[in-house]
C-alpha cells in the first residue's frame, strides 16, 4: 500500500510538471538543452529512422530498469499462478459459482503483481512526461510531419515502435 501512495505522489508531481511546461521556462529550457543536441539531431537527420532509434534506446532503458527494479522471480511465480487459474476458469466456464471463487482467489495475485510491476514507474514517470512534452514541441516546430507510412505523426509512430520493441526486448532479456 505504501508503494501505491508513493506512485500517486509521483504521478501528481508529473502532472504538475507537465502543466508547468510553458509557464516555468526553466523546465522547458533545461529539457531542450539536454534533448535537442542528442535526440533532436537524430530526428533532423531522418525523422523516421531517428524516431526508431530513439524509441529503441528508450525501450532498452525502460526494459532494463524494469528488470532490475522488480522482483523477477516473484513476478514469474505470480504469472504462472495466474495462467493456471485462467486455465481452471476455462474449464469451469459452465459453473459460474466456482468460477467466481477462482476469480476471488486470483484478485490478491493481480494486486500484488500490479504493485510489483509499478515500481519502475516511480523512477520513470517524471522523465517520461518531460520527454513526451519535448517531443510534442519539437515536432510542432517541424510542422508535425506524418513520419510513418504517411499516416502517423510522432505519437503514433512512437506507440507503434514502442510496442514492437517492448515485446522483442522483454522476450530477449527475459523480463516478466
Amino acid at each position: 500500500m505504501k508503494g501505491m501512495f508513493v506512485l500517486m505522489i509521483v504521478m501528481f508531481i508529473s502532472i504538475i510538471i507537465a502543466g508547468a511546461w510553458d509557464s516555468l521556462p526553466i523546465i522547458k529550457t533545461s529539457v531542450n538543452a539536454a534533448l535537442n543536441p542528442t535526440f533532436g539531431f537524430l530526428i533532423k537527420w531522418n525523422p523516421l529512422w531517428g524516431m526508431i532509434i530513439i524509441v529503441f534506446l528508450v525501450n532498452i532503458a525502460l526494459t532494463l530498469l524494469h528488470k532490475y527494479t522488480t522482483n523477477q522471480e516473484a513476478l514469474k511465480t505470480l504469472k504462472e499462478e495466474q495462467k493456471e487459474m485462467q486455465k481452471q476458469m476455462k474449464e469451469l466456464k459452465d459453473q459460474p459459482n466456482k468460477m467466481m471463487e477462482l476469480q476471488k482467489k486470483q484478485m490478491p495475485n493481480v494486486m500484488k503483481s500490479f504493485e510489483l510491476s509499478m515500481k519502475p514507474l516511480i523512477y520513470t514517470a517524471i522523465p517520461f512526461i518531460l520527454f513526451l512534452r519535448w517531443f510534442g514541441d519539437y515536432f510542432t516546430e517541424l510542422g508535425n510531419p506524418k513520419i510513418f507510412f504517411g499516416w502517423f505523426g510522432w505519437l503514433g509512430t512512437y506507440l507503434i515502435f514502442s510496442i514492437i520493441f517492448s515485446i522483442i526486448l522483454r522476450k530477449t532479456l527475459k523480463v516478466h
